[in-house]
């Protein structure tokens, strides 16, 4: 293979990448990946990037007058960091002949259809027009439960959201190991297919400067695979790495996430990143569950389940479980929580969640 056909790309840039041991902005490794994303959207791939780095461009502008607590630091460093990190960006590309726009966003603006259209309609404007899109979380205002888990989490929003062709997730290692990477003789894992466990080899710490670790870029990574996107984690701080993946991937030293060649619609793409903003729970039996999973496409009936649980509107997002408690998929639900619970075990109902708005793990 010579390369992947690469129409649309999300590139997500670790705070690993762009902060140095410091904490500072590294603007000589920014400097360089803005090279490589000039050099491909001049060759006609459009690209969305998700870059963290706020906080460090912010922590090296100003010195709080008293001791802030943690959330209080973000907020401080963030609301400096991001006006000074966008207009290195803007002045970096412009020297490309590029223009960049701003796209801060939270977790509560993927909650609703609404929003997350209006979010992708204003990127899709954007490429329309020539602009790369540069996303980051609003740290400012994100401070409650309500977080992304960091931006590993908000680049497999946005790829999803953006039907991107690869998500490249640059992060400060070459991939997923299968061992400890400081252990001899741990190498990396190149190709992961489809329905791989990687449990096994999957390091739990967080490194460095960002809030995520390997497990949630492999969590991401798998969920957006099976959306049929390709995702590549490796190195941001190595030269030319995003040029070398898209045309030399089978050489470039990565983590590729191989996706799924099954067609995923916009609808059950939100859905599946939705998880976080579940209104209530169903639980069904193993006649149903074997049903969902069979081949044939089915909507949850309520003679499947067994229970429901927390109050909810219709069309809110709901958690679909197992009799045992294991989560096996979520859904967008046909009916609020009093008509559901009315509706437990019954023969010749309406589906309660729509096989066009369920999405299984």
């Amino acid at each position: 293979m010579n390369g992947f056909i690469c129409k649309r790309l999300a590139v997500k840039i670790g705070s690993n990448v762009l902060t140095r041991k410091d904490g500072t902005l590294d603007v000589t490794r920014m400097s360089a990946i803005v090279d490589q994303v000039a050099e491909l959207y001049k060759s006609g791939v459009e690209i969305i990037l998700v870059s963290s780095g706020a906080v460090a461009s912010g922590r090296s502008e100003i010195k709080p007058s008293k001791r802030l607590d943690s959330v209080e630091q973000r907020q401080l460093f963030s609301a400096v960091g991001q006006a000074k990190l966008i207009n290195r960006y803007f002045e970096l590309f412009r020297e490309h002949g590029i223009a960049v726009g701003q796209v801060l966003t939270t977790k509560e603006n993927f909650s609703s259809r609404r929003h997350y259209l209006n979010q992708r309609n204003c990127m899709m404007v954007m490429l329309a027009n020539g602009v790369i899109p540069i996303v980051n979380e609003n740290d400012t205002i994100s401070v409650t439960e309500l977080m992304f888990t960091d931006n590993d989490e908000l680049s497999g929003l946005i790829a999803s959201m953006m039907d991107v062709s690869a998500l490249v997730i640059l992060s400060n290692v070459d991939g997923i190991y299968n061992g400890s990477p400081s252990q001899p003789g741990s190498e990396v894992i190149r190709i992961v297919e489809q329905g791989r466990d990687l449990s096994d080899y999957i390091q739990t710490e967080k490194s460095g400067f960002g809030r995520g670790g390997m497990l949630t870029k492999s969590s991401i990574a798998r969920k957006v695979a099976d959306e049929g996107i390709a995702v590549y984690i490796a190195n941001g701080k190595k030269d030319n790495i995003l040029i070398d993946l898209v045309h030399r991937p089978e050489s470039t030293l990565s983590t590729c996430f191989l996706p799924s060649s099954g067609e995923v619609s916009n609808m059950k793409k939100w859905i599946a990143h939705s998880d976080g903003f579940a209104k209530g729970e169903i639980y069904i039996d193993d006649a149903a569950v074997k049903a969902l999973r069979g081949e044939r496409a089915v909507s949850l009936l309520p003679v499947g389940v067994t229970a429901v649980k927390g109050d909810f509107e219709k069309d809110d997002i709901v958690r679909i479980f197992n009799n045992k408690g294991e989560h096996i998929g979520i859904g967008r639900v046909s009916c609020d929580s009093t008509e559901a619970k009315e509706s437990v075990g019954l023969h010749g109902k309406k589906p309660l969640v729509h096989y066009d708005y369920l999405y299984l793990e």
